[in-house]
């Protein structure tokens, strides 16, 4: 019988690489990953890594075995999680990733309402943009994600199609301008009237959606700087080294000194949502959290 703590470790070994390495990452002695391997592969009763010196590589069987993990462990967690809440054994937790600018806007309030209704369940954080963070809640590093999309595209409504969204907000975008800028005073702004401006871009995925507002409204921007850092981008701003645009959750979460926020026309939005596992949503903490997401974006 294939038991979960050794799929933990098998998927350790495989992202690490060594046994030293994964018995680092999980916090056991390097002999402990070791006697767990072989007792993997005695259930599994085939090899399923090859050791050449110091490196480990996978076998085929191996593969499909890492392949099937983080199904087999998702599940198994939402059964625990969902069986402790009814025996009462203990309220639960929530692993939940988010990206910056919703770090610092949404996730205070969902947690503070979280603690207060909730003591008991244990809720961690971490920070990662979108596809990356919808891949750690598939590979089961995570209960909750925070994501957004630039436009429902077929090709991106597919990428979800799998998981459970909840629909957060609809972010607008707006313009970032030098105080002492031409267009600082304006009440609203086309992309071409930017063309000649020197950019600021942000994170890898803004920065490509960036390039096609302005390719749809007729030019290329020149981007001469970019950072996966919304401060730096206002703080570039407000140096005057070039414009921007960012979403109007990240300028919440910045005070644009020496920057002015401009409306631009037509309107440019992203979709924020909140994302689970079918198995998980089904989880009492995971659920109250997306509740409390909900909540928070409806502020």
């Amino acid at each position: 019988m294939i038991e979960a703590r050794h799929l933990r470790v098998l998927r350790a070994v495989a992202a690490t690489g060594s046994f030293s390495a994964a018995a680092r990452e999980l916090g056991c002695t390097q002999p402990a990953v070791s006697q767990q391997m072989k007792a993997l592969e005695h259930s599994a009763g085939t090899p399923l890594l090859i050791r050449t010196g110091r490196e480990m590589r996978l076998t085929q069987a191996g593969e499909a075995l890492v392949r099937h993990a983080a199904g087999i462990l998702a599940g198994l967690t939402a059964a625990e999680e969902e069986v402790a809440a009814i025996a009462g054994l203990r309220a639960g937790r929530v692993r939940l990733v988010s990206f910056p600018s919703g770090s610092s806007t949404l996730v205070p309030t969902a947690l503070a309402a979280m603690r207060e209704d909730h003591p008991g369940t244990r809720v961690s954080l971490v920070e990662a943009e979108p596809p990356r963070s919808v891949e750690m809640l598939r590979e089961g590093d995570c209960d909750v994600a925070l994501a957004f999309r630039y436009g429902a595209t077929v090709a991106e409504s597919d990428a979800w199609d799998d998981l459970v969204v909840r629909p957060l907000l609809t972010d607008r975008l707006v313009g970032l301008v030098p105080e002492g800028h031409r267009l600082a005073e304006a009440d609203r702004l086309g992309m071409a009237e930017l063309a000649e401006e020197s950019w600021i871009a942000g994170c890898p995925r803004c920065r490509r959606h960036l390039v096609e507002v302005c390719e749809s409204a007729g030019f290329t921007p020149r981007i001469d700087f970019a950072t996966d850092d919304y401060p730096a981008v206002v703080g570039l701003v407000g140096a005057g080294l070039g414009v921007a645009v960012l979403p109007e959750l990240a300028v919440e979460s910045v005070r644009p000194r020496g920057a002015r926020t401009v409306a631009l026309e037509p309107a440019v939005r992203r979709e924020v949502v909140a994302l689970t596992l079918p198995d998980l949503a089904r989880v009492p903490a995971v659920s109250a959290m997306l509740d409390r997401l909900e909540r928070a974006a409806a502020r």
